[in-house]
């Protein structure tokens, strides 16, 4: 329903979130990408929200904030303003030198408010407020290699290097069954996929971020030629970076079925592992406009439930390493 002053007012379970200037343009048209307003931003978050929301609960967020659209100046928020509603969840976790008290979004009202903030990217973090310090998620980010300056990106550029995505994410995959770990696959929306590994929350930031490490070094020593670990940009050449600094206290990953500030509204969307041999994917393979019927197909259907500890895996990789 609408108010006289232009506000929408959505109803969310027991709340009525208003969101303000709905007609306002988040994602400008143009060429092939479709325009999308604020109030479609909100009914995306409205219509995934039974799907989204498990990724999301009793996870501090970092968001990423567009409130002139994407074409004007970013916000990356991590502390609470004090305007929000008392009933939005927050946990206070120390930072050097103090604390940042951070948004939980727990719930539909909580995620459709965070959409009328214009809060475009939510950045979660792989560990949950009761259990801080230790992350239940590993996730290994595998960007394409970079395109020379001047070359368009993306799916039908001259240059499109997701195929070398696509490759790398199946040689991790295959080392992590070796491993006998499960593993989920998620495009990005932005570049690159994401490989997921649920974890049972008994090792710390250090012990994951540690066996990360030492699994990327493993396959880039195995494909020298196409990966590589190396942190610096000017070192790694044409080759993949295995990128696994996201599992750290106090780093965040994209959360499934969040959006991406790109034009058409691209979201990043958890697929199946047979889905790298389809040709149409790439890594904005879906938008608000069809990620819920995506979801859907339940891509991952309970696995991230099936956290496991590390114990056998690393001793399986140090036989592997000799």
């Amino acid at each position: 329903m609408s108010g006289g002053d232009g506000t929408r007012r959505v109803r969310a379970g027991r709340r009525t979130v208003e969101v303000h200037r709905p007609d306002k343009v988040l994602f400008p048209g143009g060429g092939d990408a479709k325009e999308y307003t604020k109030a479609d931003l909100v009914d995306y978050h409205r219509a995934v929200a039974p799907f989204m929301l498990p990724h999301l609960r009793g996870r501090p967020l970092m968001l990423e904030r567009h409130p002139d659209g994407i074409d004007g100046p970013t916000f990356m928020q991590k502390n609470t303003p004090d305007h929000y509603p008392e009933w939005i969840e927050r946990v206070e976790l120390a930072k050097e030198g103090g604390t940042v008290r951070h948004t939980v979004c727990d719930d539909t009202a909580t995620l459709l408010y965070l959409a009328d903030q214009a809060s475009i990217t939510l950045h979660r973090w792989l560990s949950r407020s009761d259990r801080i310090g230790h992350p239940d998620r590993l996730v290994f980010d595998l960007d394409p290699p970079p395109v020379p300056e001047g070359v368009p990106e993306g799916p039908g550029a001259p240059r499109d290097d997701f195929e070398a995505v696509r490759e790398a994410a199946r040689l991790l995959g295959e080392l992590l069954d070796e491993l006998e770990l499960p593993s989920a696959l998620m495009t990005t929306g932005s570049r690159g996929l994401h490989v997921i590994v649920p974890l049972n929350g008994r090792h710390d930031f250090d012990e994951v971020r540690a066996f990360a490490r030492d699994v990327a070094g493993t396959l880039a020593d195995a494909h020298p030629d196409r990966l590589t670990t190396a942190a610096r940009k000017m070192e790694r050449g044409d080759r993949l970076y295995l990128d696994i600094q996201r599992n750290a206290y106090a780093q965040t990953a994209v959360a499934p079925y969040t959006v991406r500030p790109r034009p058409g509204a691209p979201v990043a969307t958890p697929i199946t592992w047979d889905r790298l041999d389809d040709p149409e994917l790439h890594a904005r393979r879906w938008t608000v406009a069809d990620a819920v019927e995506q979801a859907r197909t339940d891509p991952w259907s309970g696995l991230l439930s099936r956290g496991r500890a590390l114990g056998p895996a690393r001793r399986r990789l140090n036989a592997l390493r000799g």
